[in-house]
Parts: structure tokens; sequence; C-alpha cells
């Protein structure tokens, strides 16, 4: 049946049974049989053929979903088993939001793979409501991201605090000012995240707060993006320190003394809500919180 299920669930995402064919390494009368008896044994029609384009049924979404989940639980059992003999190694599939993903997390896998370099990293970049969905999807062993996420099937731990202030670059007139006011801010140009960011929930919560509503905004989709545009003066934005700590001490950005103008947020750690997690997944928990733990005390 474990055979079964990849293959259904092969089909469904590459959308087609020749390249879920190639995939899996069969030919595609195999693939055409496997969905033929996942049919025959389930009882219902799991796919819809009348067009070129396959579908799934309301029947087969049912069988996709709890697929997913079989399977993943099949891949944890065989993972664990190996650990209780062997050090943790091979793959291990971490996400994390824009923020800690590009500006923390690099140093953290450093560390890890000190202590541990039979584990192979593999890294996903999103925003944070892209990564809680692959964790909870289980494409993801483990996710890192800021914001508030509320997901009955995943485990929401909380790693370190994240203050966020209102930036600007280093010559920029409001810098030198000491306080400003938010109706001054309200007339800058701001450069925000995309929508599903946290760094963007922390803007919309730092906008409420203050109580303006800039007119005059741009949208971009990397905190990387958003801080050479402001060192190019193209106007003002909300970041986390953790993302700036450079540009900080070599001067080429600052922050501004703005009554009510920092957002306090947590990074968090997100699992899959199951029973049991690899050890190469637990070792690098303890790792991102040995990691954070020092930064903190070293400040």
């Amino acid at each position: 049946m474990n055979t079964t299920l990849r293959v259904f669930v092969e089909v469904v995402e590459r959308g087609n049974f020749s390249r879920a064919a190639e995939a899996l390494y069969m030919t595609q009368p195999a693939v055409s049989q496997y969905i033929k008896n996942l049919e025959r044994d389930m009882g219902v029609q799991v796919l819809d053929r009348s067009n070129k384009v396959i579908r799934l049924t309301k029947e087969g979404r049912i069988v996709y979903e709890h697929a997913k989940e079989m399977i993943g639980h099949f891949e944890t059992m065989h993972h664990l088993l190996h650990d209780l003999e062997h050090e943790p190694k091979g793959d291990l599939s971490i996400g994390a939001s824009y923020t800690f993903g590009e500006y923390v997390l690099p140093r953290v896998i450093a560390q890890l793979l000190k202590g541990y370099p039979e584990i192979q990293p593999s890294i996903t970049i999103g925003n944070t409501q892209e990564i809680a969905e692959q964790v909870a999807d289980m494409k993801l062993d483990i996710g890192i991201v800021e914001g508030d996420v509320d997901d009955a099937q995943l485990q929401v731990e909380s790693l370190a605090a994240d203050r966020m202030c209102v930036i600007a670059s280093h010559d920029h007139h409001l810098t030198h000012q000491g306080d400003v006011k938010a109706s001054q801010l309200e007339e800058e140009t701001w450069i925000i995240r995309e929508k599903g960011s946290g760094t963007r929930e922390a803007t919309e919560k730092l906008f409420e707060q203050m109580g303006i509503d800039p007119p005059h905004r741009m949208e971009f989709g990397s905190t990387q993006i958003i801080k050479e545009s402001v060192e190019a003066g193209l106007g003002i934005t909300l970041l986390s320190l953790w993302a700036i700590r450079k540009e900080l001490s070599i001067n080429t950005l600052a922050t501004m003394e703005v009554e009510e103008g920092t957002v306090d947020r947590n990074f968090s750690i997100l699992l899959k809500d199951k029973p049991m997690h690899t050890r190469s997944t637990l070792v690098l928990k303890e790792v991102l919180k040995k990691f954070v733990d020092h930064r903190h005390s070293s400040v």
C-alpha cells in the first residue's frame, strides 16, 4: 500500500501519469495500474480523467491528504529506527522566513555541521505563511518564522525575542532629529514587505499603534532589497535589529527615535504536531536555542 500511495501522490503533484512514471522510474502502464488498484481498494474514484488535465475528485482529495500524512509518518519511522543505532545523519529539510533565514540561519547551520557533519541540510526561504504551510504538509521537517502562527497541525515554540525599529539611511534628515513624530513618518515613503510576511504583519501593527496610514508605499519581496533601497534613500522601513547589525556597525543605516516606534515579536520554531521527530530535527532545535542564547548573552 505504501508504494501505491507514493505513486498516487506523485501523479497528483506532477499533474500527469507520464511525469510521475519518469520520476518513479516506472512505466506509464505500471503507474496507471497502481491508480486502478488504489481505486479498487478504496471503492471510490480518486482522479477525474475526463479532460487532459488530471483533477482530484472529492474522494481523491481525502485520500491525497491522508496519503501525505501516512508517507510522512512512514519516513519518520525509518529515520527514528536508524537514529537508535547511529549518529544523526541524512537529509534535513529546513524552512525559514526571510529575516531569520537570510541573516541568522547560515551561522546556525555552520554550528550544526561542526558537531554533526553527516547531516545534509536543505533550506527553503519563504514568508511565514508559506513556511508554516509546508511544515504542516510535512514538506519541511522544521521551520523558523517570525509573526503569529495559529495552526492546530503545528507545534509552535518561542525561540528568541526580535525587536523591530523604524529604519532609514544614515544621512536621512529624520535620523538626526531626536524625537520623531508619527505625523512626520506618515509623510514619508514606506518600503514594506508583501502580504503573508511576518515583517509586513509587524509593519501594519506599527501603523495601527502610531495611528498613521502612509499613502506613499512601495512593496518589495525580500528584506535584502528593502535594505538596499533604504540605504539608497528611496524611503524608510521597519526592520528587525537581527537583520541590520552589520549596516548599523558601518553606519549605512540608522534607527529613528520614535515614540511607539518599535514592535516586539518572537521568532518561533514550527514542528508538525506528531508524537516523534527525527534526531536530526531535534539536534537542530537544540543548536538553534544555544545559538540565540549565546548571541543574546554576548550583546
